[in-house]
């Protein structure tokens, strides 16, 4: 039997305003390395077959030289545009990936990623058509008003927090993502949301890890300095 195919498709086409720097978050040092580089070399040592990397317009020239060539990073398929919007860089990133079986969609700021996440993401995308890792949450969550008043607070043993990677069978996303973009619909913040929207599939849920966390302000760098040094991409 033919060898399904698996892609994954890095997103490093975020401004980061939040960082309080004029350099995009993806490019920020980390431990002597670009942010994006160490998502990138996961999926470089796992199990995918090829990886499309989403830069912003300006960047793609940049990556090419200072990341894919600079790091030797050999299953970087392609390089392409992002979109204005996050879900129209993944777009732009699966028109790429036209012929693979199953798509991994990972957000660069994620550097804490491992190969172990890798793995069981394609063995539950194999199994189920999309999955998503994450964690359970571990405080107590409060659903408010328009006044910022509480009104629920649901059970937390049925909330997780989601991460990336997020994974699908190829024709689901690439279907969801047509039906989404027919309507017009812009109040999307993941991809698990669309799949579930667009053409009602559910995702299952799979253990991510608490360092797993997404590089949003300029204290979260020195959380995830500490995580890699400690464990070598590993907590």
């Amino acid at each position: 039997m033919e060898k399904e195919h698996v892609t994954a498709i890095v997103l490093a086409a975020g401004t980061g305003s939040r960082m309080q720097s004029d350099v995009p978050k993806q490019y920020m040092e980390l431990n002597g390395k670009p942010v994006l580089y160490y998502s990138l070399q996961v999926f470089e040592d796992s199990a995918v077959d090829d990886i499309i990397l989403v830069v912003s317009k300006d960047d793609v020239s940049y990556c090419k030289k200072e990341i894919v060539d600079a790091f030797d990073l050999k299953k970087i398929k392609c390089i392409v545009e992002g979109g204005s919007e996050r879900y129209w860089s993944v777009r732009n990133g699966l028109n790429a990936a036209k012929g693979t079986d199953y798509v991994l969609i990972h957000d660069a700021a994620r550097p804490c990623l491992t190969n172990d996440m890798i793995e069981d993401s394609i063995v539950w995308v194999k199994k189920t058509g999309a999955c998503t890792v994450g964690v359970p949450v571990k405080d107590t969550i409060k659903i408010v008003d328009e006044n910022q008043l509480g009104v629920e607070t649901p059970p937390r043993n049925f909330l997780w927090q989601v991460q990336t990677p997020q994974s699908f069978l190829y024709e689901d996303i690439m279907k969801a993502y047509a039906l989404m973009e027919q309507s017009g619909d812009s109040d999307i913040t993941d991809d698990t949301m669309i799949i579930e929207r667009y053409i009602g599939k559910k995702t299952k849920l799979i253990m991510g890890d608490y360092c797993n966390i997404k590089i949003t302000t300029p204290e979260d760098l020195s959380v995830a300095e500490n995580f890699l040094k400690k464990s070598k991409k590993s907590c």
